[in-house]
Parts: C-alpha cells; sequence; structure tokens
C-alpha cells in the first residue's frame, strides 16, 4: 500500500494504485491523468520545481526554504493552499538543519536540540512537514510533496476495503492460521494544480 501511494499506476499490468507519480507529475505537461490532458488544459498541470533546474543549485539547508517558498506560493487560490508536505529522509534532513542552525536554547535544566515535529509556515497556511523515508520509506529520493489535502481522496471500494476473503488456511510449517485480506480502490485527485513536487 505504502509503495502504491506513490506508484504511478502502470505497474502489475495496471492494477497498481494510481499514486502521486501520476497526480503530482515531474512531467506535469506530458501524459493523460484522469481522462484529462494537461498539455491542451494547462489548469490540469501540477507545480514541478527542479533545485538544479528551477533553483539554480542542489537544496541545501542553506537555501531549502526559499525552495520550499517558491513553491508554496504557486499553490494558493484564495483560501486554498497546501497543508501536508511529505519528505524524504535527504530533504526532510535539510530542513531540519535549516531550522536547528536558527534554534536558541532558552532552558538549562531541559537544553536539547532538534524538534519533535516540524511545521512549514507560508502562503499563508501551516503546513504539517513529515518523513516518509528512513526504513522502508516508498518516496524517493531528493523529493518532496506539498499536497492540498481537500483536492487528494482515498477511494477504497466499500466491497474490499481491508476485508476477509475466504475461509482460514492453515500454514503447512507452523502452528497458525492464516487469513486474506483484500482492498481494491485508488487515490484520485480533483485539482492538480493546488499540488507540487520539489526535486533534485
Amino acid at each position: 500500500m505504502s509503495l502504491g501511494l506513490y506508484s504511478n499506476g502502470t505497474g502489475n499490468g495496471g492494477k497498481d494504485i494510481t499514486g502521486l507519480q501520476a497526480a503530482v507529475s515531474d512531467t506535469p505537461a506530458v501524459g493523460i491523468y484522469a481522462g484529462i490532458n494537461p498539455a491542451v488544459w494547462a489548469f490540469w498541470r501540477n507545480v514541478n520545481f527542479s533545485a538544479l533546474t528551477d533553483g539554480g543549485a542542489a537544496a541545501t539547508s542553506a537555501n531549502i526554504q526559499s525552495y520550499m517558498n517558491r513553491v508554496a506560493i504557486q499553490l494558493v487560490r484564495g483560501n486554498d493552499a497546501a497543508d501536508l508536505c511529505v519528505a524524504d529522509s535527504n530533504y526532510y534532513r535539510l530542513y531540519l538543519e535549516s531550522l536547528q542552525s536558527i534554534q536558541r536554547i532558552t532552558s538549562e535544566e531541559k537544553a536539547s536540540l532538534g524538534f519533535t515535529s516540524l511545521k512549514y509556515l507560508g502562503a499563508g497556511k501551516s503546513m504539517d512537514v513529515v518523513l516518509d523515508g528512513g526504513i522502508g520509506g516508498a518516496i524517493g529520493s531528493d523529493r518532496m510533496y506539498m499536497l492540498n489535502t481537500e483536492y487528494l481522496h482515498w477511494r477504497p471500494h466499500r466491497d474490499r476495503n481491508m476485508v476477509p476473503i475466504g475461509g482460514d488456511r492453515m500454514s503447512l510449517n507452523q502452528d497458525a492460521t492464516v487469513k486474506l485480506i483484500g482492498w481494491a480502490g485508488n487515490l484520485t485527485c480533483s485539482g492538480r494544480q493546488f499540488h507540487a513536487v520539489l526535486r533534485a
């Protein structure tokens, strides 16, 4: 499920979840998504920001906030703005280090470095910044998605939303009973222009 959330939907004979690689594409003007051609309809293109190409240099702790500002501002329409930022280990670390460099310890008894959770405040909205890297992270490297969760929808099938399929099955080599669990559904997007990918 985690891998599928980031997939482009073409794996397993087109049966994979149509995930963020399709909804928030690195090439937003190419390919048809949800039956709409973004080459024809510009409103159906997400924001794609390359640190090297659009920013002029690889992302570092010194410039990551500037890049995030440049992307977040493009996602605002009235009260609509991105409210979730999902980052891989590298970009999450860069953002964390950019905040640690300005952190000031105010209590000698409770001196600590770092933060238990991160936020990004910009473009008129508070955005949670979460890590999907580390062990088992499926997002890919040097990648950060800025998402407006009002326009992303997780749509499980009502009859296949993590339900048991068939009867109990006995394991051949252990004293255990196994049950198959079935799921069907997709990730859908109703407004690509409200999402962005910040990448290397």
